[in-house]
């Protein structure tokens, strides 16, 4: 059996591989049209003009799902691995709306671009990576509290390590842009997509961005510490019928039925 076919680990396979895949194609497509320039543009600048916004659009929607799949998945693990810690069982769920949030924004940000409603974009800017960072933070918290009884000492620091790299990739996305967007360059800084390096403020740009880019590798590297933990995991779902009809007809008794959900794994 491949790695990928033990218990639910293709999840956050399909989750870094698929948003991945997103940004690169987007990319590719918005430099080779000459949308963008092929240093370092904001990811979302590569899905601003067509075609490419509507190939970045469809593809960070369905990353968005599997997202919200793949944080479900931890909740339930975390929350049968300690089903009597309250401490745990109150950070999980704090986890799992983070997650969620974070997952509604990253669809907010596929579906308006910064062109088009710049308000509701940003919304979905802050609440991707502002509620994804938490998300982070709570379930590196949760991997602090299940060592060395659940998982290795080793995880933690791995998750520990994301968690600081996606911190400073934050802090100096956020300087950079505050001092980029309150200054006086003359021109729309916010919409403006070609930048010379004769520019004012094209130093200020160019780490804002990398900074963008560094605080994206840094959840894809923190979702693949997931993989490990997915083989040992398998959800079924439980069907219970209360008739043999869709009508209104009285109960009668019928036999539960029991599917696997994503995964051929009964043990």
């Amino acid at each position: 059996m491949w790695w990928f076919q033990q218990g639910l680990s293709f999840l956050p396979s399909a989750l870094v591989i698929w948003t991945f895949a997103t940004f690169t194609f987007s990319y590719i497509t918005a430099v080779t049209l000459h949308h963008v320039d092929p240093a370092l543009p904001f990811i979302s600048d590569t899905g601003t003009i067509p075609p490419e916004r509507c190939l970045f659009g469809v593809m960070l929607n369905i990353a968005a799902v599997l997202g919200i799949a793949t944080m479900y998945v931890r909740y339930k693990q975390v929350h049968a691995l300690n089903p009597d810690d309250t401490l745990i069982i109150k950070l999980n769920k704090a986890g799992l709306v983070l997650g969620i949030l974070s997952c509604l924004g990253l669809s907010l940000v596929a579906n308006f671009q910064k062109s088009t409603l710049l308000v509701a974009h940003i919304c979905g800017a802050v609440l991707a990576f502002g509620m994804g960072s938490l998300y982070m933070f709570v379930q590196t918290i949760l991997s602090y509290q299940m060592q060395p009884k659940i998982h290795s000492k080793q995880v933690f620091w791995v998750r520990l390590l994301l968690v600081i790299w996606c911190g400073v990739s934050a802090l100096s996305m956020l300087t950079c842009s505050s001092i980029l967007y309150s200054s006086d360059l003359g021109v729309d800084v916010v919409q403006k997509l070609h930048w010379n390096p004769e520019d004012k403020g094209y130093v200020l740009h160019m780490v804002t961005t990398a900074a963008e880019w560094s605080m994206s590798f840094s959840f894809f590297g923190f979702f693949l510490t997931y993989i490990r933990d997915f083989q040992k995991i398998t959800l079924r779902v439980e069907a219970n019928l209360h008739g043999l009809t869709l009508y209104d007809t009285a109960p009668c008794p019928v036999t539960n039925e029991r599917t696997p959900l994503l995964s051929r794994d009964f043990q």
